[in-house]
C-alpha cells in the first residue's frame, strides 16, 4: 500500500522534520489496558505509517522493553529514512516507594545502546530523558547525551517532564530539540512558563496524552474501564471528580456536532492548532480510533473557534490532579537538579 501524504512540520529549530501528528506506542503493550497481541500491534503501527504518520514514540520503560521490540518489528520493512523514531531513558523501574529515576551518564549510555538493540536500529531520531533525576546535575546527563549525538547513535535530544530551569540549563550544554509534556484541553498548566520558554529557545513541543488519557475518546472509555487499568486509580477518573468531568465532556460533545467531528477529533484539533511547533502523539490499540485521530488533522479552527472550545472546557473546572500520586514527585514543576560542581 502506498503511503498517504500528511503535512510535515519542523520540530524545534535543529532540523528534525516529522508528520504533523505522531503515534504514541505506549498503550500497545499495556498500562491503560491489556497488551495487544504482537500482530495486532504491528498492524496498528503499519496502518499509522500508511496513513502518513512518520513520527513514532516509544520508551524503554514501556513493557518494559517489549514496546521497543514491537515498534522495531513493525518498522522493519519500512525504509529507515522515512520514519522518525523517538525513545526514552530514565525510568529505571518501580518499587514500594514509587518510581525509580536515574540520569547518570553511565546509565544513559547503557540504556541508549540497549534501546538500539531492541529497536534493531543504528540510531534513534529523538532521544528523551523520560523523567529528570533530581540528584544528578542536568549538565552531566546532557554531556553524555551530547556524546551519543557525536557518535551518531542519537540525532536529536529531548526532555520529558522537565522544569523551566532544567530545560534552560540542558539547552546550554546541547540544543534541546523537543520537550514532551502532558498538554490537552484539560491539562493546560505548561502554557504559562514552559511554552513561552520553548518558543524563546526554538524547542518543539510534543504533547503526550492529548486526548486526556482516553477521556476525550468517548463515553465508552469513560464509563467502562478495563479491570486492572491504571486509569481506575487516576484522580480524574474516580468518584466525584469523574462525575464533574463528565459534565465538561458533555459540553465538548455538544460543541463537536457544530464542527462536524467527534469530541476526540475536536480535542485533538485544539492541540494541533496550538502552533506549528506542536506535534501531539495520541495512542490507541484500535484501527478505527487511529483513523479517526488522523482525520483530526483536517479539522480547521479559527482563533475564535479555539477560544470558544477553551471557554466550553475551562481547565480551572477540571476535577482532580492530572497524575497519579506516586508520580507527583517527578512532575515538571519539581524536576530541578543540583548545580554542577
Amino acid at each position: 500500500m502506498e503511503q498517504s501524504q500528511m503535512a510535515r512540520v519542523k520540530l524545534g529549530t535543529q532540523g528534525l522534520e516529522v508528520s504533523k501528528i505522531g503515534f504514541g506506542c505506549m498503550g500497545l503493550t499495556g498500562v491503560y489496558n491489556d497488551p495487544v497481541p504482537e500482530d495486532a500491534g504491528v498492524a496498528v503501527i503499519r496502518r499509522a505509517f500508511d496513513a502518513g504518520v512518520t513520527f513514532f514514540d516509544t520508551a524503554d520503560a514501556y513493557g518494559p522493553h517489549t514496546n521497543e521490540v514491537l515498534l522495531g518489528k513493525a518498522l522493519r520493512q519500512v525504509p529507515r529514512e522515512r520514519v522518525q523514531v523517538a525513545t526514552k531513558c530514565g525510568i529505571a523501574g518501580f518499587d514500594a516507594g514509587g518510581m525509580l529515576v536515574k540520569g547518570t551518564p553511565e546509565y544513559v549510555r547503557t540504556c541508549c545502546e540497549a534501546s538500539l538493540e531492541r529497536l534493531a536500529m543504528d540510531y534513534v531520531d529523538l532521544y528523551f530523558q523520560h523523567r529528570i533525576d533530581q540528584s544528578v546535575p542536568i549538565e552531566e546527563t546532557m554531556g553524555e547525551l551530547k556524546k551519543l549525538v557525536e557518535e551518531g547513535k542519537v540525532k536529536y535530544v529531548g526532555l520529558s517532564e522537565a522544569s523551566a530551569d532544567t530545560i534552560r540549563r540542558a539547552h546550554a550544554v546541547h540544543p534541546i530539540t523537543a520537550v514532551q509534556m502532558e498538554w490537552s484541553l484539560w491539562t493546560r498548566d505548561i502554557e504559562e512558563d514552559i511554552i513561552p520558554l520553548c518558543r524563546e529557545l526554538g524547542i518543539g513541543v510534543v504533547p503526550y496524552s492529548p486526548l486526556g488519557r482516553g477521556f476525550f475518546a468517548g463515553r465508552a472509555a469513560v464509563e467502562s474501564l478495563p479491570s486492572g487499568s491504571l486509569l481506575s486509580k487516576h484522580p480524574r477518573y474516580t468518584g466525584e471528580n469523574l462525575e464533574k468531568n463528565k459534565v465538561l465532556y458533555t459540553r465538548l460533545e455538544m460543541l463537536s456536532t457544530k464542527y462536524g467531528c467527534t469530541p476526540a477529533q475536536l480535542a485533538l484539533a485544539w492541540v494541533l492548532h496550538q502552533g506549528d511547533d506542536v506535534v501531539p502523539i495520541p495512542g490507541t490499540t484500535k484501527l478505527k480510533n487511529l483513523d479517526d485521530n488522523i482525520e483530526a488533522v483536517k479539522v480547521k479552527l479559527s482563533k475564535e473557534d479555539l477560544e470558544e472550545i477553551s471557554a466550553a472546557f475551562p481547565a480551572s473546572e477540571v476535577a482532580g490532579s492530572r497524575i497519579i500520586g506516586i508520580l507527583e514527585p517527578y512532575s515538571w514543576r519539581v524536576a530541578n537538579t543540583p548545580p554542577l560542581k
